[in-house]
């Protein structure tokens, strides 16, 4: 799939694409792709409507509002996204997280909580573009894909229990996993039979759409035969929730105040909104421009990312991300383009200006089933699966990832993962794997004899790989294990070839625990020998005005000579004398 315009770094198109990378693409639009993005962009707006709607109560606002969330932000990433298909809009766990951090602060206050959400998107907005600046893109690397699946998980549990009540039809005020599915419990006796009854009927004619008419969207139809049932059936004076009056018209552009001393709080729930939703958007774009085989420019998504959640703020609305369900529905379409979601936020305009009155009869307990519908697709049972099978480290991490949301909450849950995440980091820099090599018959290269029961290694030579920078914060565990090496190969060792491809640093640390090694090993007659990154070394020693012939008298370009030199330094060597 190739549709990029042309363009020359020096010329005019050059200069837009820097600054917007999707303008190009716009100004030299090929007419050949309209037919595809104009059915792309009207299938996405079938699956927004009914999914802004129902995130928009998730998040606890008007139902128009999700709405909104679907208009600016697209026109937003068409200009600054590097991704042909990504959708943003409304999402369910940014969702989650938005209304889990300003419930707490509005207390009640609806005015309130509408100017804390629109700020706290903004600030989502700014931290993507200034991690964008200071090129912070990898960030998007730190959360491991098991701790995102495990984090999403429990997302989906926590949405789940807050729909429950919407589907039985009573008043659910407790907060956590938990304690809502214990008061469920307790009060079931409560239930409200037509509201159930809409409940599990819009979420079989999901199921059964799905199945039967897999080209239509599922959400849509499912909300279109409740509204219907309510209209016809009068269910609304059965004691059926219904959403009431939805505004008509297109989103007024404003930045409300908040008082200044929550302005704490919804800085630091803004930046964990933006670790995670950036974390769970590049997970979709990354896979839709794998499968069509184009590149993305992961600090132009972070930007782009960025601008659609200020867009989102200033139309009076709340946190956005990349939406799976809409960027598959996109390119299952045909989208070839941005276009697609340009198309896709008209309709959803038009919708807002002609077509808001029939909204008033969407049933509350319709929206609950298709919240619940879309949880169980972030619910990822097939990555645990793969991990109890691949590592049971990673599905342990995992699992506590979705604990930690059961346990204290989807916000706080953000501090939970990011603990994880670090705890995992510091795991694998500071005690990297640590190798003794030798020969092994039918392979070529050096190989770990740990691994191999059938390694053969040279009397009194130790090939040595310690697969990581050698700096402070795990210079004394290569100490340990080069000790421990140099240990079992006793009396006889002459030569400790470290291998230096992989360690791709050194700091002052690492520098002066090579220093004691090769005092160790000069005490015990033998000697410390490098074997590759000869040039990097010699232009570190240059640059640092050392000379250190004492440290390391001898260099090899790879191990294999290095093993050549020595076997011939002991040949040569005349019987009953140690070779120098």
């Amino acid at each position: 799939m190739t549709n990029d315009p042309p363009t020359s770094p020096n010329g005019s198109t050059g200069r837009l694409a820097r600054f917007a990378p999707g303008l190009p693409a716009l100004l030299h639009y090929r007419r050949a792709d309209l037919s595809h993005d104009l059915m792309a962009g009207l299938s996405v707006a079938a699956v927004a409507l009914p999914v802004g709607v129902a995130y928009a109560q998730l998040a606890g606002f008007n139902p128009v509002v999700g709405l909104y969330a679907s208009i600016l932000p697209l026109l937003a990433y068409a200009l600054f996204g590097t991704s042909r298909q990504l959708i943003v809009g409304p999402d369910a766990a940014t969702a989650a997280l938005l209304a889990a951090s300003i419930a707490p602060l509005a207390a009640g206050d609806p005015q309130l909580y509408v100017a804390l959400s629109v700020v706290m998107t903004i600030l989502t907005g700014l931290y993507l573009i200034g991690a964008s600046f200071l090129r912070l893109g990898a960030l998007a690397d730190f959360l491991s894909k098991p701790i995102l699946v495990g984090y999403l998980n429990g997302i989906a549990l926590y949405i789940i229990a807050g729909q429950l009540g919407k589907l039985f039809g009573f008043a659910v005020d407790a907060h956590g996993i938990v304690p809502k599915l214990v008061e469920v419990a307790t009060h079931i006796g409560q239930t409200q039979w037509p509201t159930l009854a809409v409940g599990v009927g819009t979420y079989l004619v999901l199921i059964l759409s799905k199945r039967l008419f897999p080209r239509l969207p599922a959400a849509l139809v499912a909300l279109v035969a409740a509204t219907l049932a309510v209209v016809l059936l009068g269910l609304d004076k059965l004691g059926v929730a219904v959403v009431g009056t939805v505004p008509a018209g297109l989103p007024t552009l404003a930045i409300p105040g908040i008082p200044f001393d929550l302005l704490d709080d919804v800085a630091a729930a803004a930046a964990g909104l933006a670790l995670i939703s950036f974390s769970s958007t590049m997970l979709t774009a990354r896979s839709f421009a794998a499968k069509n085989q184009y590149d993305i420019n992961v600090d132009r998504e972070m930007s782009a990312l960025g601008a659609a959640n200020i867009a989102a703020g200033l139309s009076q609305s709340f946190a956005i991300a990349g939406a799976d369900s809409r960027t598959a529905m996109n390119d299952a379409a045909g989208g070839r383009t941005q276009v697609a979601g340009l198309i896709a936020a008209g309709s959803i305009a038009l919708v807002l200006l002609f077509l808001t009155g029939p909204l008033q009869y969407v049933p509350i307990a319709a929206l609950g089933a298709i919240l619940i519908s879309a949880s169980l697709s972030l619910v990822n049972l097939k990555t645990l699966a793969v991990l109890y099978r691949l590592d049971r480290l990673e599905l342990a991490l995992a699992l506590l990832a979705t604990i930690g949301v059961i346990w204290v909450g989807a916000l706080k849950a953000i501090l939970v993962v990011v603990a994880l995440a670090l705890a995992r980091f510091v795991r694998l820099s500071a005690r990297p794997q640590v190798e003794v090599l030798g020969r092994v018959p039918g392979l070529s290269g050096f190989h770990s004899i740990a691994r191999h029961a059938d390694a053969a290694t040279e009397p009194g030579l130790v090939l040595f790989r310690f697969n990581a920078p050698l700096v402070f914060f795990n210079a004394p565990h290569f100490k340990q294990q080069a000790l421990a090496a140099i240990a079992a190969a006793g009396p006889d060792l002459r030569w400790f070839v470290l291998d230096a491809v992989p360690v791709t640093g050194l700091d002052y640390t690492g520098y002066t625990e090579l220093e004691a090694l090769a005092a160790t090993l000069r005490r015990q007659g033998a000697e410390l020998v490098l074997a590759g990154r000869m040039t990097e070394a010699a232009q570190r020693r240059r640059a640092a005005g050392l000379d250190e012939p004492g440290l390391i008298r001898r260099h090899f370009p790879t191990l294999r000579q290095a093993v050549k030199a020595y076997r011939a330094m002991q040949t040569a060597a005349p019987a009953g004398e140690q070779p120098e």
